[in-house]
């Protein structure tokens, strides 16, 4: 028994070849285009939560500061009450104000927080999904 080697070549499929190619490289282009989507989302994310970072600190400290002078006022309105000067309406008054005063701040801490996660995820620390 003899051995001859055998190279077979499709005659036809030089198109059905050549279309596949064409295929090939759209999906390249594709794939590289949503690549490029995801990169300028990911750089866009990142700056949004950067930017954001910066507003809330200085956002903290103000409502902060409120709510420091806040809580003087609401201490001087009931030192002014037990002196006989004020109405306990002025204290009630102050109190409410104290209480709106550090609602923001919790609030503004609250946002703060959820700024630090979303910088964590963005800038790729975790699976978060």
């Amino acid at each position: 028994m003899e051995f001859y080697p055998r190279i077979t070549l499709p005659i036809f499929d030089a198109g059905r070849n050549q279309a596949n190619l064409k295929v090939s490289e759209v999906d390249r282009e594709i794939f590289l285009a949503q690549y490029e989507k995801t990169i300028q989302n990911a750089f866009r994310e990142v700056a949004d939560a950067l930017a954001q970072h910066g507003t809330l600190g200085e956002q903290m400290e103000a409502q902060q500061s409120l709510t420091d002078a806040t809580a003087v006022s609401y201490r001087l309105s009931e030192a002014r009450y037990r002196s006989g000067i004020t109405s306990y309406l002025n204290v009630l008054d102050a109190q409410r104000s104290l209480y709106s005063a550090q609602q923001g701040l919790i609030s503004v801490r609250l946002s703060r927080l959820v700024n630090l996660v979303t910088l964590y995820k963005v800038l790729g620390g975790g699976v978060m999904e």
